[in-house]
């Protein structure tokens, strides 16, 4: 008897021991790791359960309600739903919903805060399985904060139940503007009128058929969802026998000083007619311009214009013979509309850049660029997004269009995933959006070009991607400053300060007590070329356990991360270790793009 109760007493004393220890780990300063809810349960099958989640807008002005929808498979009406809503790494709310139906209903009133994003992870249970599905919230009295721009360019006759899908398709992935692509009738004369009155139909400039009923039902089911929509059209354009419509002739852009030869953009044969080129910085051109432009808006509720440059046109001349610097004209041109119009919303395309400078410092939404070879490397779309950035001293937030798998479009197939995302890790990354989803992706310039769909692996990964960029708008997009940071690695891989294949490309922003750290991982890259021309970007392998060690001098409260990649985007907390103006810490794992954060004890000054 006395032998068993000395077996008990060291059974206990070891389990005090025990205990001790893994309190001491678990509160120990330099250990910050949260166990989650579901690692203390045991644990469920994993099933795809959660067929999908929406919302009913793409962006809300302080103090709307959101109204979310969720589809369950028809066996199952029974069960759980637990809602989780986090601001970045914090937990706002939570509430519970008993599942009566398959299709599942509810509301959630944010806080009244402006712009903010928001993460809502959506966990289905019963008593054998579970599943997490997630889903972003945007809440943004104006969409020029944090532009996710869209676009259309078809315009023939369609039913509503077709423009209805496309515009829930553009919603779900929370585009909240889109850029109406060649709806217009000529491009100095945007709107057919008989009459007075504008036309039912029209041809376009490349003779397809526009239906004036189809644009109107467009703007009005954008309008439901929260999204801008802008009437795309160029700054300098007029067809052949323009002349006829009231332009004249004194205003176009000549290629040499003897009016010999117009400055023109060659469009093909079957086409209405080439476009001339006219002089922006003309007064009379700018008045005739912007009174049509006036005429669209009586006819069609755009919220605004979409301007139009064909980029560096070399030595270009007025009718008098004086040189002409078009770069130079797109600043005058801009205020003179939204002086014109001033509750009408304006963004211009700057090709290559060109002529961005002004534009940084011209009434505009946000900037916008159109990305061509001369900036044909990751690191040229960040240095893109970073000069617009200098230009408008933070004003503006920049949306690049960049078009994929160029040269491998020119015949039917699919769009290489590994390439679109990892073109989007760096565009996001580096706080910029990507001008790509319509009523398909694009690939070309010219955006009704359609020959590459988007395969449903692509499709499911673009929506965490983009709930990615709403949920954590505020790290990635909000008025953030680059820092240089020294980072560190005894494990599989090197870090550099560029993209580099073979290498993790790392880089650093900072805002109020937190630093955001990127790594994008271009290990297995197969090219440092953003566009994949030729869909052959490999997919980077799922690597784990990364040990990061970074200089850091200021105590830290919290490490933590999240990625589009893993967990639906939903943060993570991490161990971390600083010691000696280090700080160290492990990341579970580094597909395309992981985003960490730390967190300090007190605000950067």
């Amino acid at each position: 008897m006395l032998y068993n109760k000395k077996i008990l007493l060291l059974l206990l004393s070891l389990l005090l021991l025990l205990m001790t220890v893994v309190i001491a780990e678990r509160f120990s300063p330099s250990s910050k790791e949260e166990t989650t809810e579901e690692e203390t349960k045991a644990p469920l099958k994993q099933k795809k359960i959660i067929q999908h989640i929406e919302t009913d807008k793409a962006s809300y002005k302080p103090g709307e309600m959101v109204y979310f929808t969720t589809q369950l498979p028809d066996s199952y009406s029974t069960g759980t739903l637990k809602i989780t809503y986090y601001h970045l790494n914090d937990v706002i709310s939570q509430q519970k919903l008993k599942i009566t139906k398959n299709e599942v209903h509810w509301t959630w009133q944010p806080p009244k805060e402006d712009f903010k994003g928001y993460l809502v992870r959506v966990q289905f249970e019963s008593e054998t399985e579970q599943d997490r599905q997630t889903i972003a919230v945007d809440v943004s009295s104006d969409w020029s904060k944090f532009p996710r721009y869209g676009f259309l360019s078809k315009f023939h006759d369609m039913s509503n139940e077709d423009m209805e899908s496309v515009i829930s398709g553009l919603n779900r992935y929370h585009i909240n503007g889109l850029q109406f692509y060649d709806w217009h009738y000529k491009h100095h004369q945007p709107i057919k009128l008989e009459n007075n009155e504008p036309a039912a139909h029209w041809e376009d400039i490349s003779n397809r058929p526009t239906s004036l009923q189809t644009i109107k039902t467009y703007i009005d089911l954008a309008h439901e969802r929260n999204m801008k929509t802008m009437a795309y059209n160029l700054l300098y354009g007029a067809i052949a026998e323009a002349e006829k419509d009231g332009v004249k002739t004194e205003w176009r852009l000549f290629k040499d000083r003897q009016k010999n030869a117009h400055d023109y953009h060659p469009l093909p044969d079957e086409w209405k007619s080439d476009v001339f080129l006219v002089n922006p910085a003309h007064a009379e051109w700018q008045t005739y311009l912007i009174n049509q432009q006036k005429k669209v808006y009586e006819s069609l509720p755009f919220d605004g214009w979409h301007i139009d440059q064909l980029g560096p046109r070399g030595n270009v001349y007025d009718y008098n013979g004086n040189p002409v610097a078009l770069d130079e004209s797109f600043q005058s041109f801009i205020a003179n509309a939204k002086t014109k119009m001033p509750d009408k919303r304006l963004v211009m395309n700057a090709v290559n850049q060109y002529g961005q400078k002004q534009l940084g410092e011209s009434p505009v939404d946000f900037l916008y660029t159109e990305v061509w070879d001369s900036y044909k490397y990751y690191s040229d779309l960040k240095r893109i997004i970073d000069e617009n950035n200098q230009y408008s001293k933070g004003k503006y937030n920049t949306v690049l269009a960049a078009y994929m798998n160029y040269e491998f479009s020119n015949q039917p197939g699919t769009f290489n995933t590994p390439g679109v995302l990892l073109a989007n890790s760096v565009i996001f990354a580096s706080g910029g959006a990507h001008l790509e989803l319509g009523e398909h992706m694009l690939s070309k310039e010219y955006f009704p070009h359609e020959n590459l769909k988007m395969n449903k692996s692509l499709q499911s990964r673009l929506l965490h991607y983009y709930d990615f960029l709403v949920a954590y708008e505020n790290l990635l997009r909000d008025n953030l400053q680059e820092v240089p940071i020294t980072v560190r690695s005894s494990d599989w891989v090197h870090f550099s300060s560029q993209p580099e294949q073979g290498k993790i490309w790392s880089f650093a922003k900072q805002k109020a007590n937190k630093k955001v750290i990127h790594f994008i991982n271009f290990f297995d890259a197969t090219t440092l070329e953003w566009r994949d021309t030729n869909a052959n970007q490999t997919e980077p392998q799922d690597r784990k356990q990364l040990t990061v060690q970074l200089e850091e001098d200021r105590p830290i409260k919290k490490v933590w991360v999240a990625s589009p990649d893993k967990h639906n985007g939903v943060p993570i907390s991490l161990n971390f270790k600083q010691e000696n103006n280090n700080v160290t810490f492990t990341l579970p794992s580094l597909k395309y793009w992981d985003m960490v954060v730390i967190e300090y004890e007190q605000l950067i000054k």
